[in-house]
């Protein structure tokens, strides 16, 4: 990109947008090398537990590639000889990029003195330790385990979050570094020592000072977003604010971010280096309320002038568009938003609402959305789409 400083809001969008991969021409057949480029460009998908329509981690992958063999990822994932990833806290709970384990390590050695952890499970971490090293011997003994697997008398009676003594010891465990994810039985993680789970070859790679750390997740954010305030660059692997205080100016001085101005986007606003900055997007996605082109909730809507919050745990008789609504992201701009459910049994992709954006026209919009809904039931395998009446015949369906 040239020594351009100043971006419209319309320039800006096309930057964040090509940063992501989305409207690049999906392959005609995915295969893990693609699903691999899409985990490169993000370096994390962010999991979730919430599946009314597929787990989180699947999604952006179907809104960049299309109709993906969700295996692809899983192996990717848990593959144990050819493993690609690693899951940790990156921006929440996170499918982590394999390589980038080392850059983690200062946030898993904070964890372990009871610092940038939740409060309650830092308390158990300090009042539990002799149990929670009984827990630790009890994987190295008997090998990769669920929670629920553990020893009578290591599953406990707590409540907190629902959780047993033993599935806190676990997480605490988890957060320090001393256990991973081996895989996953359906949903439910299965721990084990990190020597066992990952590779010795990424396990015996220095560990870079945490200065450096931050400063290389800072890099790979903006490399990720195109075009971030400071507020986003830290949100992207959840660095606290003083420490990305500290460490962005260093990457300004080194060249690595450029501060930028943004129309209608109060500052700082920086820039990466090697931002593209497309001549036009011909983006056409659905995306889901955990992909990283709407995470943090105030650049959606300064870039895209769209107000997002997702529903979830808002009363049914309070929500606005629904339970579970995805953005519709055409061209350049969201246009519209769905509440989606995969109803498994009848095999049919319930679309509860479609509420297209106040500029926007629903004829305008309607031929995509049908292609996308068409092509989401196919991947989901899913038969029929179940639409709103007066949506049926504008989307010939």
């Amino acid at each position: 990109m040239t020594a351009r400083t100043r971006f419209s809001r319309s320039q800006a969008r096309r930057i964040a947008l090509a940063a992501q991969g989305l409207g690049e021409a999906r392959p005609a057949a995915p295969t893990a090398r693609h699903v691999a480029r899409v985990l490169d460009r993000s370096s994390l998908l962010q999991i979730d537990s919430v599946n009314v329509l597929v787990r989180a981690h699947y999604m952006p992958l179907f809104s960049r590639l299309g109709a993906y063999d969700r295996e692809l990822l899983e192996r990717t994932a848990y593959h144990p000889k050819k493993r690609g990833a690693f899951e940790y806290w990156g921006h929440e709970a996170s499918l982590i990029r394999l390589d980038l384990h080392p850059l983690f390590r200062w946030r898993m050695a904070r964890a372990a003195r009871g610092e940038g952890i939740y409060g309650g499970l830092a308390r158990f971490g300090q009042e539990k330790r002799a149990f929670i090293e009984e827990v630790r011997r009890e994987i190295e003994d008997r090998g990769p385990m669920a929670a629920g697997e553990l020893s009578g008398g290591h599953r406990g009676q707590g409540s907190w979050w629902g959780w047993s003594d033993g599935k806190r010891a676990l997480e605490w465990l988890f957060w320090a570094g001393e256990v991973t994810t081996a895989t996953r039985r359906g949903f439910e993680r299965i721990y084990d020592l990190p020597e066992r789970a990952l590779p010795a070859a990424i396990l015996n790679v220095p560990t870079p000072p945490e200065e450096e750390a931050q400063r290389e997740l800072l890099r790979l954010s903006i490399r990720a977003l195109g075009i971030a305030s400071d507020r986003c660059l830290r949100d992207y692997f959840r660095i606290e604010p003083t420490d990305a205080k500290a460490r962005i100016p260093e990457l300004v001085e080194a060249g690595d971010l450029v501060p930028v101005t943004v129309e209608g986007w109060p500052g700082p606003v920086y820039l990466d280096p090697q931002a593209r900055l497309p001549r036009r997007i011909d983006a056409q996605a659905l995306v889901s309320p955990f992909d990283p082109i709407v995470w943090e909730r105030t650049r959606t809507e300064r870039l895209f002038d769209f107000r997002y919050r997702i529903e979830i745990y808002t009363p049914a008789e309070k929500r606005e568009y629904g339970y579970y609504c995805l953005p519709f992201v055409l061209g350049e701009a969201i246009v519209a938003r769905l509440d989606l459910k995969a109803d498994r049994a009848g095999r049919r992709l319930l679309v509860h609402s479609i509420h297209p954006e106040v500029s926007v026209a629903p004829e305008e919009i309607a031929p995509a959305l049908g292609d996308e809904l068409r092509l989401m039931a196919r991947w989901l395998g899913l038969g029929d789409i179940v639409v709103p009446k007066d949506w049926r015949q504008r989307l010939e369906l």
